[in-house]
């Protein structure tokens, strides 16, 4: 990968001698103004992909106005273009995670996101000098979600590129490569379009008196490249065509799933200060749900899906809310996976899901594995209250779970994650592994309010149906829920604050996606070829510097 000429940058304009123009200070102060402009747009027109506008096919033009942004510049420029990208994206993209608890803790979550896409933006005006550069430019984008994921206190992967994509070409390729394909794909249908705008751009100079010698820069150059960039989206469009459609039936013997909305009395973090009456909803519209199907107004379930914190009141310490829940399931005759926070282990407690059956009671269960950090539990406590005195709003600790979410229940094995680890790659994979027929969301959004968290959660489940080719129960207390077919298309969804119940069928399915196949494969292998480009810059920049000594 050797070096490209450091003049196909934008700003390598030279005066009447063929010098370039004027000082380095005069040159950076002409450069800034519009290279932040431009990154800060790239940020919004990423956000705009996002629920809340849903404009998919803007995505990439966030990673286009990156890599125009910091082409051909120093490594410190792009960071600070990277901050100013991630800025722009994730303070409005996580301005749920303030509504209740102020503006600092929003604040310092976005801020500590946006410093990946700094690192982002250095590393892509690193490799803008190399050949090929669309490609690495790409590659870096999944090496940078790949740690912002994992990184610190277990990574927080909201917002990667990949969930962007709910409909259109790029979503099938979850099925292919998983969240990280498709991410890969959006980043270098940008770079290849910041590619072609800079051809054009060199064209046009080198026809002018006096410009620099054409070289490869042509309107032809310009043309492939645009043709490139379109050839990544058909083919997206063409691997739909091996993959399940829309019916929530397709693929094997079906179960009859219902997923019920129970709603909360208050939105908020007190959202659950009348615990009872949360779980009171749940039973009455369950109870209601079993009327109608006496009546023939609806189909028997086979099993039911109540959402996380559905018994913040331990049904295994309280015998009322254990006779409660047991009404309900002896009511609807099916199990019922309950959402309940459990006391224990010892100091801790357990955000554990309960398959709740109508004659034997509780059963197997699934203990959430990746508690959110300062919000389930809160590490070096004496730290960060010293930021802010909200991480006392966690009284107790919840523990970490250590067992795969694969429940049997109502003849289906279910595969259950709890609200945010719908995010993380592997915590959904492993269920799957483990034999999981369908998936099922539980969440708890009524923290978040009349916000697009809700909306954001569920896009990123839309991806998740895609990437295992399973259907998805999602089930929120206060919305919102759905029902996802394995094509990624909502069957059922409801509104925010309302109660509501689905009822459908669902198949079950066995089948391996080729992303259930290779795992992890293509985001280590698309990650070793970003690091790859890294160092081809890298050493001997080091080599130069040391020979210089």
């Amino acid at each position: 990968m050797p070096p490209a000429a450091a003049t196909d940058t934008l700003d390598a304009v030279p005066d009447a001698a063929g010098r370039p123009s004027g000082s380095r200070s005069r040159q950076w102060s002409r450069r800034l103004p519009w290279r932040t402009a431009l990154a800060a747009a790239g940020g919004f027109a990423l956000l705009s992909a996002f629920p809340g506008w849903s404009l998919t096919g803007l995505a990439v033009l966030g990673p286009a106005a990156l890599a125009l942004a910091v082409h051909g510049q120093r490594a410190r420029s792009g960071a600070w273009l990277g901050l100013v990208l991630g800025l722009a994206f994730f303070v409005p993209l996580l301005s749920w995670s303030g509504t209740y608890v102020g503006a600092f803790p929003w604040l310092a979550l976005a801020v500590s996101q946006a410093l990946f896409l700094a690192a982002l933006g250095a590393a892509t005006a690193a490799v803008s000098r190399l050949r090929l550069w669309p490609l690495w430019t790409a590659a870096l984008w999944v090496l940078d979600e790949a740690l912002r994921g994992r990184l610190p206190l277990g990574g927080f992967p909201w917002g990667r590129l990949g969930f962007s994509q709910t409909d259109g070409p790029f979503l099938s390729l979850a099925a292919y490569g998983g969240v990280p394909l498709v991410g890969f794909a959006v980043a270098l249908t940008g770079a290849l379009l910041a590619a072609a705008v800079l051809a054009l751009v060199r064209a046009r100079r080198s026809a002018s008196p006096g410009g620099p010698s054409p070289r490869a820069a042509s309107p032809k150059a310009a043309a492939a490249l645009v043709a490139g960039a379109l050839a990544v989206p058909l083919a997206g469009a063409a691997a739909w065509l091996p993959l399940p459609g829309s019916s929530l039936t397709d693929g094997g013997p079906a179960v009859t799933v219902a997923v019920v909305q129970g709603d909360v009395p208050e939105a908020g973090l007190e959202f659950n200060a009348r615990r009872r009456a949360v779980l009171d909803n749940h039973v009455q519209q369950t109870l209601d749900l079993a009327a109608r199907v006496a009546a023939g107004d609806e189909a028997q379930p086979d099993l039911v899906v109540w959402p996380e914190n559905s018994s913040d009141i331990d049904p295994y310490t309280n015998d009322d809310a254990a006779r409660a829940i047991s009404r309900a399931a002896g009511a609807i005759g099916a199990p019922i996976l309950v959402g309940a926070v459990v006391e224990g282990p010892g100091e801790y407690l357990s955000n554990t899901g309960i398959v709740w059956d109508p004659e034997s009671g509780p059963g197997d269960t699934y203990v959430k594995r990746h508690p959110v950090p300062l919000a389930e539990y809160v590490p070096a406590r004496a730290f960060f209250r010293f930021f802010s005195d909200k991480v006392d709003l966690v009284r107790r600790d919840f523990t970490h779970g250590t067992e795969v979410g694969v429940l049997d229940m109502g003849g289906a094995r279910v595969g259950d994650v709890i609200c945010f680890e719908v995010v993380y790659d592997s915590l959904v994979a492993d269920t799957v592994d483990a034999g999981a027929e369908l998936l099922v969301v539980q969440t708890n959004n009524a923290t978040f309010g009349y916000t697009d968290e809700s909306a954001q959660q569920v896009a990123a489940a839309q991806v998740r149906a895609v990437e295992f080719g399973r259907s998805v129960a999602l089930a929120s207390t206060s919305g919102i829920s759905a029902v996802i077919a394995p094509d990624g298309s909502l069957v059922r969804s409801s509104g925010l604050f309302t109660s509501a119940v689905f009822v459908e069928e669902i198949a079950r399915r066995d089948g391996a996606t080729l992303a259930q196949r290779l795992g992890a494969g293509p985001e280590w292998a698309l990650s070793a070829v970003a690091a790859g480009a890294v160092l081809a810059v890298a050493v001997p920049a080091l080599r130069a510097r040391r020979s210089r000594r």
